[in-house]
């Protein structure tokens, strides 16, 4: 959760690590926003030259100036919890809320339609860990829920570490 009010910035894991001063570039992203609270759904990543995720870069600690946040969703805005709103509105929220596209904070891509064997087979060819697929019309649940599909890229070294 951001409150620039007091500058203060937080970045939580999923199981509630802070990770605000090993990940300083998000956290200056964050200060950099137009809005005062929000709080964002995404995932820390060091992109390639590229431009891919590099896995290894991020668990090898030695770029943690560089990670920055893929954001997925938003779930609040100054106070107003989104949670609620399907998915087609929360991405439109936070594509207003990252319009400035501060540096250490980006909107992942997302793309309308099915996951189908062309674009997963396009997905791991980019070494992308997987996609995920989610219904449009849903709110927003944290954990894994039904209504979304994770597909996974075996052949990706994230992979290694699920074994």
């Amino acid at each position: 959760m951001f409150n620039r009010e007091n500058e203060r910035v937080r970045l939580l894991s999923r199981n509630g690590t802070d990770w605000t001063k090993r990940y300083p570039w998000i956290a200056e992203a964050a200060l950099k926003n137009r809005q005062k609270r929000f709080v964002i759904d995404g995932e820390a990543v060091v992109l390639g030259v590229d431009g891919v995720s590099d896995f290894n870069a991020l668990h090898s600690r030695k770029h943690d100036h560089e990670v920055q946040l893929y954001a997925f969703d938003v779930l609040a805005v100054e106070g107003d919890d989104l949670r609620a709103l399907p998915l087609h509105l929360r991405k439109t929220k936070l594509e207003r809320l990252l319009v400035q596209r501060p540096d250490g904070i980006t909107v992942a891509p997302f793309e309308w339609g099915e996951i189908g064997p062309d674009l997963f087979r396009a997905a791991c060819r980019m070494g992308l860990e997987g996609l995920v697929s989610k219904h449009l019309d849903r709110p927003y649940r944290g954990g894994r829920q039904k209504h979304w599909i994770k597909v996974k890229n075996r052949g990706h070294p994230a992979m290694e570490r699920d074994l």
